[in-house]
C-alpha cells in the first residue's frame, strides 16, 4: 500500500509539473505575440500612412488619357502618370497597385477611401480641394482649343454658341462654359478628339499635350488658342496627411534625381515637370 501511495504521489506531481509547463508555455507564447503586436504598432506609427492594403500603394488613373495613361492589350495601364505612380510607390517602399477608373469618379474614390491616391493628371482646383488634398505639382500643362483643319475658329470667343466637347469631370468644362451652353461630355478626351476628327462638334478643349499626341497619331485636328496654364498633382484623402507628406517627399526626390524629367521626356518628348514661372 505504501508503495502504491508513492506511485500515485509521483504521478500527481508529474501531472502538476506538466500542467505548470503548459501554463508557462502559454504565457511565453502570449508574451511573444504581444511583442510582435507592439513591433507592428511601432512600425505602423513610424509610417502613419493609412493604406487600403498594407504594404501597397493603391492608386487610380483613367487609362483613357494618352500619353498620360492608356490601356494595354492585357488590361494594364501605361503612360506618364503610371510611371510617376510606380516611381512614387518605389520611394515609399510600397507595391504599386493600378486601378483603372472613369475619370469623373476618381476624386470621389479617393475621398471615400477606395484608393490611396489618384495619379491621373488632376488639375488643382478650389472645387477639388474641398474633397481631397493635393501633392506638390508633378507636371505643368494647360487647356487648348482643338478644331478640324477647315474650321475658322482661332480663339475661345470664336466659339460663342457653338458645340464644344470635353471630358466628364475635367476642368475644361469651365473653359467651355465661357463660350457656350452647348457642351457635350465624353468619358475620354481621346474619344472626344476622335469624334471631332470625324466631323462631330465644333471644337474640343483638352490638355495641349493630349491634343499634340492625337495629332501625332494621325487625327485630322489642329490646335488653336491656349487657355492658360495648370498644375497637375496627386490627390490624397484629406484625413491621410501622413501619406500626403510621404508622397511630397517622394516627388521631391524624383525631381532632384531627374526621374520626373526622364519620365516626361519618355512620353512627352520634353520636360513638363518644371514650373514655367521658375524657368
Amino acid at each position: 500500500m505504501i508503495e502504491l501511495r508513492g506511485i500515485y504521489k509521483r504521478e500527481i506531481l508529474k501531472g502538476e509539473f506538466r500542467l505548470v509547463r503548459h501554463w508557462l508555455k502559454g504565457i511565453i507564447a502570449a508574451a511573444f505575440l504581444l511583442v510582435l503586436a507592439a513591433c507592428g504598432s511601432e512600425e505602423a506609427s513610424k509610417s502613419g500612412m493609412d493604406l487600403v492594403e498594407n504594404d501597397k500603394f493603391t492608386y487610380a488613373a483613367s487609362g483613357e488619357f494618352k500619353p498620360f495613361s492608356y490601356t494595354n492589350d492585357d488590361g494594364s495601364m501605361s503612360g506618364f502618370d503610371i510611371d510617376v505612380a510606380e516611381a512614387v510607390a518605389k520611394e515609399l517602399g510600397l507595391e504599386p497597385v493600378q486601378n483603372k477608373f472613369k475619370f469623373g469618379g476618381i476624386v470621389e474614390g479617393v475621398k471615400s477611401g477606395r484608393f490611396d491616391a489618384a495619379v491621373a493628371s488632376h488639375t488643382i482646383t478650389e472645387e477639388r480641394l474641398k474633397a481631397v488634398n493635393f501633392s506638390t505639382p508633378y507636371y505643368y500643362s494647360g487647356p487648348q482649343i482643338y478644331v478640324r483643319p477647315d474650321s475658322s475658329v482661332e480663339t475661345l470667343a470664336d466659339l460663342e454658341g457653338m458645340e464644344i466637347a470635353v471630358s466628364k469631370g475635367s476642368t475644361y468644362t469651365s473653359n467651355a462654359e465661357e463660350a457656350t451652353d452647348n457642351i457635350q461630355f465624353y468619358d475620354s478626351d481621346v474619344v472626344a478628339l476622335e469624334a471631332l476628327s470625324k466631323g462631330k462638334h465644333d471644337a474640343v478643349i483638352t490638355d495641349f499635350v493630349t491634343g499634340k499626341e492625337a495629332i501625332g497619331a494621325g487625327m485630322k485636328i489642329e490646335g488653336k488658342e491656349l487657355l492658360g496654364r495648370s498644375e497637375q498633382a496627386i490627390a490624397v484623402a484629406k484625413d491621410n496627411k501622413e501619406l500626403l507628406e510621404k508622397v511630397n517627399e517622394a516627388l521631391e526626390t524624383l525631381r532632384e534625381n531627374g526621374t520626373l524629367t526622364e519620365i516626361s521626356k519618355k512620353y512627352i518628348g520634353e520636360d513638363i515637370t518644371v514650373d514655367p514661372e521658375k524657368e
